[in-house]
């Protein structure tokens, strides 16, 4: 924190500036000293002026004639299709299943991942069991599987989930592997050294020590298994965001592309800010 002297100092080279807006200059200022926190406020203020800035460019490439509305629609054109989309098609169905899909594959994909991805950072014998597999998954692209979950498992509810299942469960494995190898050795050995048996450290020290990192990790991966689903609704699908994505390239909708591309988006931020309140609820320390 500066100092009043240093504030007075600075402010030399501003003599026609108000005291108000001096403080301002200052507290921007002290914004970027490296890992300084801001208030909420601020914090709010400047992500929604990130949005507008995008939405100003948009309205300039499109309203100003840079950009033909075939390729990119305008602000308006995406409201509008939005409006008749969501009174005239039933795009909040789509919508619907969509989340279905993604919460039913990433909670099997969490439930399953999670323990092995603690059990990999934890226990030498099972790191060197499972991550190799898991490594090697991990590289495979879901989207290779989709022909071959199509003839073993048709094309409904499972071969969807089943892709997000396989991009999800390998990458989330690993990421709580990290994140569980992160907790400090000498916090393991200080336990050991107060006579905490090695059952008791995993659940006393490694797991309270790593679940806030666990729980961002979950965070991540959630948003990839968006990106699983949407490609598994873009064949041998009927309904979802997805679906009307394909359906609507084909008719050379654009403006309805536009929307369900942003919907994702919003959804997505929802999601994000939802784990990111969670955390910040279950672990205030982190």
């Amino acid at each position: 924190m500066y100092k009043p002297l240093e504030i007075s100092k600075g402010a030399e080279f501003m003599p026609n500036v108000n005291n108000e807006e001096k403080s301002l200059f200052f507290m921007i200022k002290d914004s970027f000293t490296p890992r300084q926190s801001i208030s909420p406020q601020v914090y709010a203020v400047l992500g929604a002026a990130t949005f507008g800035l995008v939405l100003i460019l948009w309205a300039l490439l499109t309203y100003g004639g840079l950009v033909d509305s075939l390729f990119m629609p305008t602000p308006t054109a995406a409201a509008n299709a939005a409006v008749k989309l969501f009174t005239e098609l039933g795009y909040s169905e789509d919508i619907l299943i969509t989340i279905i899909r993604v919460m039913a594959g990433f909670v099997i994909a969490a439930v399953v991942a999670v323990p092995l991805g603690i059990l990999i950072g934890t226990y030498t014998p099972v790191e060197a069991l499972l991550e190799p597999i898991m490594s090697f998954i991990r590289y495979l692209p879901a989207s290779a599987f989709i022909p071959l979950f199509i003839l073993w498992i048709g094309v409904d509810e499972p071969e969807k989930i089943a892709v997000i299942i396989t991009g999800s469960l390998p990458q989330l494995v690993l990421m709580v592997a990290v994140a569980t190898r992160k907790v400090s050795g000498d916090l393991i050995e200080v336990a050991y050294t107060l006579g905490t048996s090695k059952s008791a450290v995993l659940w006393k020290v490694i797991l309270p020590s790593s679940l806030p990192a666990i729980l961002d990790a979950v965070r991540m991966v959630l948003g990839w298994a968006w990106t699983y689903v949407i490609v598994a609704e873009l064949v041998g699908a009927s309904s979802g965001i997805g679906y009307m994505i394909i359906q609507s390239q084909r008719m050379l909708s654009t403006a309805n592309i536009f929307v369900g591309i942003l919907s994702i988006g919003l959804i997505g931020l929802a999601f994000d800010y939802c784990f990111k309140i969670l955390q910040r609820k279950l672990f205030p320390w982190s």
